[in-house]
Formats: C-alpha cells, sequence, structure tokens
C-alpha cells in the first residue's frame, strides 16, 4: 500500500517526538534587569515559549525581571557564573570590556531598533566568540534610538560643557567628555533617583522608557534628534548550553539567530517610538528641534568618539576600518543607517 504524504508527516512528528522524549528536562533560569512591565519581557517570554514548543516540551524557563537575581551591571558575569542560564546584558555597562561591540553605539549610526537589531547582529556575529568567549553567544539588539534629555535646555554640543550626564553606555560616556560634561554612572533603574538627587542634570536615553522609569518628572527637555542606540546581547551559560543534548542545541541554535534578534527587538522598538510622540504631548515638556546646520555641529563635535573607538578596537586586534565598514555595509541592507 503507497504510504500518504499525512501519513509521512505524521510519521516525522512522531519520529521527532521520539527524539526529544529521550531528552532530559531541562529547566532555564532567565533574568532580565527592566521592570516586569517592560516590553522586552513578553518577547523574551515568546522566545521561551517557541523553545519549549520546538523542543517537545524538554526545554522550559522561567524569567526573572526587575533584577531579581542580580543588578544590571552584574549581568554578564551572572550568565558567565550560572547565576543566571540566560541573561539579558548591556554590556556598555562595561567600559573597555567589550571594544569591538563598543562600535554599534556610536553616535549617528542606526537610525532605528528593528532592521537596527538585524543588522547589529549580524555583523557582531564574527565578533562574538572571541569578545565574549566567557558566555554563549546568542544574539544582539538594540533599542530604538534615544537622545538628551535634561533639566536645562540644551541646543548645542556647547551646551554641554559643565553638564553631569548619566549616559548609556562607555561609548556615550566618551561623547559626554568630548562634549566637556562629566559623566555619572548608574543603571537604568537607578537613573531617575540621581537626577532627583540633582547628582546628574541630564540622561541619554530612549523616549518611552522615560515614562517607565519615571525619569519624564525630573527632566523637561529633550533634543529631537536619533542621536544614538545602546546594542544589547542576550547570552546563555555556557555549562548549561553543552549540557543540553544535540536534539536540544539545535532547538536552541535555530533560536540564537539574527532573525531572533529582530523578533526580540521588535514590540520595545514600537513602544520607544510611541514614546516619543507621548513626550511631545505632554505639559512642561520641549521637543528641541535641531537645524541642519545644528546637527551638522553635533556630528562634527562628537567625531573623536569614533577615533576613541577606533583605538581601542585595534589594541584588541581588530582592523577599525573593516568592522566600522561591516557594520555600516549591515545598517544598509536591513535598511537601518542613518
Amino acid at each position: 500500500m503507497k504510504t500518504t504524504p499525512p501519513m509521512l508527516f505524521a510519521a516525522a512528528l512522531l519520529a521527532v517526538s521520539a527524539v526529544h522524549a529521550q531528552d532530559k528536562p531541562v529547566t532555564l533560569k532567565l533574568s532580565s534587569w527592566v521592570p516586569a512591565q517592560h516590553p522586552l519581557n513578553p518577547a523574551l517570554q515568546a522566545w521561551a515559549e517557541d523553545i519549549k514548543k520546538a523542543s517537545g516540551g524538554t526545554i522550559s524557563a522561567t524569567l526573572f525581571p526587575s533584577e531579581q537575581l542580580g543588578k544590571a551591571f552584574d549581568h554578564y558575569d551572572m550568565a558567565r557564573d550560572g547565576i543566571a542560564d540566560a541573561a539579558y546584558v548591556n554590556p556598555g555597562y562595561h567600559p573597555g570590556r567589550f571594544p569591538v561591540f563598543a562600535g554599534a553605539s556610536l553616535p549617528f549610526l542606526a537610525s532605528n531598533a528593528k532592521g537596527g537589531s538585524a543588522a547589529i547582529d549580524a555583523w557582531y556575529r564574527q565578533y562574538a566568540a572571541k569578545e565574549m568567549k566567557d558566555v554563549h553567544f546568542c544574539f544582539a539588539f538594540a533599542h530604538d534610538p534615544g537622545t538628551l534629555h535634561s533639566k536645562k535646555k540644551v541646543v548645542m554640543p556647547g551646551d554641554v560643557k559643565g553638564m553631569k550626564v548619566r549616559p548609556a553606555n562607555g561609548t556615550i560616556a566618551h561623547m559626554i567628555t568630548a562634549l566637556g560634561g562629566t559623566n555619572v554612572q548608574s543603571s537604568a533603574p537607578e537613573a531617575r533617583d540621581m537626577i532627583e538627587r540633582g547628582v546628574a542634570e541630564a540622561i541619554t536615553f530612549p523616549w518611552a522608557s522615560l515614562t517607565l522609569f519615571g525619569i519624564d518628572k525630573v527632566v523637561s527637555y529633550h533634543v529631537d534628534a536619533p542621536l544614538y542606540v545602546t546594542p544589547f546581547v542576550w547570552v546563555l551559560n555556557k555549562d548549561k548550553y553543552n549540557s543540553l543534548s544535540a536534539a536540544q542545541k539545535k532547538v536552541m541554535d535555530d533560536h540564537c539567530t539574527t532573525e531572533w534578534a529582530e523578533k526580540v527587538a521588535s514590540n520595545w522598538a514600537d513602544f520607544e517610538a510611541n514614546g516619543r510622540t507621548k513626550i511631545a504631548a505632554m505639559a512642561g515638556h520641549e521637543m528641541v528641534k535641531l537645524t541642519p546646520d545644528q546637527l551638522d555641529a553635533w556630528r562634527k563635535a562628537v567625531a573623536p568618539v569614533t577615533d576613541q573607538w577606533a583605538a581601542d578596537a585595534k589594541k584588541a586586534g581588530v582592523d577599525p576600518t573593516q568592522a566600522m565598514d561591516s557594520l555600516r555595509q549591515n545598517l544598509q541592507k536591513y535598511k537601518a543607517a542613518l
């Protein structure tokens, strides 16, 4: 009797089920330092649910948001040490530790987070195994372009001189220094308190997250330009990954891709983009529009930041020209170049 296509399909399903039935159940601890209501968390949960389905239920996960497993600054080391099996990391919280990756946070590079996340991920895969060798790299992504938000009005780059600014990451900290400002370090969850107490007068941040972290209550002026993006990574504990069966590793590899980088970033990207409109409509807030000449002045003023990154990348054994050309080509490919 000739086997029909439906029967072949059913047989294939049974074969997959049989493979997964031999796999030991694994439960992953996922750590996210942003608040529970942040749009990144549902995206990470959707990633985990898809893995559970693809693994026949043998890989399940629990997400711990709001710094439950550790502080935002500690997430890379938490993944390295197995405190978390997967962790959301801002490499920019570790100035000098990931010099190549820092290139993705240079000013005036990316125009949006969806294509930008795909571009940054596709670009960084050639460097991740060496630069982040302590963990198993899954994917990289970015938030929608952020800008400078302040207590006093800032129009020209010279206005930053003498200001105390909480930078988004190490690269933006170089930018603030180049503009004559002073950096005040804090994680995102601590930022509002820093500004409220007068420790900082300004912050670089994406739009909607201002309200999510309550920072809109302590700043009034917003430079209305896509100044930078902060790139992040989602990384796994190496021992946990290596303990998976071959079939489970295949499932994990299928979820550590450029496509998943963009999927995870997308809802957050929409959230931040809508936040700009929301802030613009709020009483007591001023959107500082820049003329083409003013924008050009900003670009020229922050140029030394790229020079500093190039020197750091060269020290790390990477050709900065080749690396930046590759990043820009990927941004063009994924329609995310400024």
